[in-house]
């Protein structure tokens, strides 16, 4: 249908996914992953996204392709120090990942393992690379969130800042993101219940995905660790409801319950151009179509997605309705539903196995996190078109768009 996608013709650049995997999901501090660092977890990714089966890492003849193969891999994370620079290339080598293999990480906060696979994707499409690895970690264990800001303050001129003629904004981006999640709820009048409601329908669905085996084929284990260990099965509104709100203790409608779990978690996603994956007769999984990201105001960070996802359809020329399967990450239940309510979405096509209020939201890994379950979702239930989005601190959207072509040519 010509309407649907402007150049729905192959390109040899086009860049397109042929494996996708990640760790399982863990609570951080108490879950199945808390006692290992950054690195086991990525290296985890890095050497099970090159093989065929990455569920059975241990058969004979499982290379989908050569580690020496890959050119350019790029990291997504937010909480690790500078220094991860050097851990994350330690985990790449030790992978079995040659040192001619170049290495980078990238943080756009909560967006940033999708960006990390954008700039895999964006360096084929424009010739530099042919193959690479687009990948997210975080140890949310080794890593507090609530200590980012103490180790780390920014580095800013607090006079400047406060005094500027954009100060409002310019302090905004200070401001917790639990915090924004209440304002996004007072402002445009979400109550406790949807929030609930919402949060427990995530728990829901994660736990039937799990019980249904749909997992088990994009994870990899870590150790003994096989299974996301942060899904609540017997999640209910009522027992939500018990919760007390945290950022604003007296009227506020953000609780733990509806908003995403610290998690511990890895992903990685291998791309190469359609060239490079026809030439080596390698199955293509998904192809990238387009990506955005969009700014909009710090105070209502959580709303990026309701500027992203029309910004990244657009590029690919598709509707919202359109669109099979959308992924858009569960930060709070406040900024989620208001998103979908807002593009009008039906809510039946978003995350049909639960996001992050009941898997988790490991920050640098969600992103890619988000396209592994994506794609096999897709696959499975021979889906077309997907979007992947995410809200981002300090005021952003990110969102990208991904097609299964053989779907297309069955129907």
């Amino acid at each position: 249908n010509a309407s649907i996608m402007a150049d729905t013709s192959p390109h040899p650049r086009d860049a397109v996914i042929v494996q996708a995997i990640r760790t399982p999901l863990c609570r951080a501090r108490k879950g199945g992953l808390a006692q290992h660092p950054p690195a086991t977890l990525l290296s985890t990714v890095l050497s099970g996204v090159l093989l065929k089966d990455p569920t059975q890492p241990n058969s004979d003849d499982n290379f989908l392709i050569s580690p020496s193969a890959i050119q350019d891999i790029c990291i997504g994370n937010v909480l690790s120090p500078p220094t991860s620079a050097v851990s994350f290339r330690m985990a790449a080598l030790s992978a079995n990942i040659p040192h001619t293999t170049s290495l980078s990480t990238t943080n756009r906060q909560c967006s940033s393992g999708l960006q990390a696979v954008a700039n895999i994707a964006h360096a084929i499409r424009c010739g530099s690379i042919n193959v690479g690895i687009g990948a997210g970690v975080e140890s949310m264990s080794a890593n507090p969130m609530h200590e980012l800001y103490e180790k780390f303050p920014p580095e800013v001129d607090w006079d400047t800042m406060q005094n500027c003629e954009n100060s409002q904004e310019v302090m905004d981006c200070l401001i917790p993101m639990g915090v924004t999640s209440e304002n996004v709820a007072n402002k445009y009048q979400l109550d406790r219940v949807t929030l609930d409601t919402f949060a427990a329908k995530s728990h829901e669905k994660a736990a039937r995905a799990r019980a249904l085996g749909k997992f088990k084929s994009e994870i990899i284990p870590v150790g003994d660790i096989s299974e996301d260990d942060g899904i609540r099965p017997s999640t209910t509104v009522d027992k939500l409801a018990r919760l007390r709100p945290v950022f604003d203790k007296t009227n506020g409608t953000t609780t733990a319950g509806n908003s995403s779990q610290l998690t511990d978690g890895a992903a990685a996603i291998l791309l190469m151009s359609r060239e490079e994956a026809n030439k080596r007769n390698i199955p293509i999984l998904a192809v990238w179509k387009s990506f955005a990201v969009v700014g909009c105001p710090p105070k209502i960070m959580g709303v990026g997605p309701v500027y992203a996802i029309p910004a990244a359809l657009e590029k690919a020329c598709i509707r919202v309705e359109d669109v099979d399967i959308y992924e858009i990450n569960e930060a709070f239940a406040s900024q989620a539903y208001y998103s979908i309510e807002t593009l009008k979405l039906d809510h039946a096509k978003v995350n049909p196995n639960g996001g992050g209020i009941a898997l988790g939201h490991p920050l640098g890994c969600t992103g890619a996190r988000m396209i592994v379950t994506l794609v096999n979702e897709m696959r499975r239930e021979r889906k077309r078109l997907g979007v992947v989005s995410m809200c981002i601190g300090t005021g952003m959207g990110a969102a990208a768009v991904l097609e299964v072509e053989d779907v297309r040519s069955a129907l």
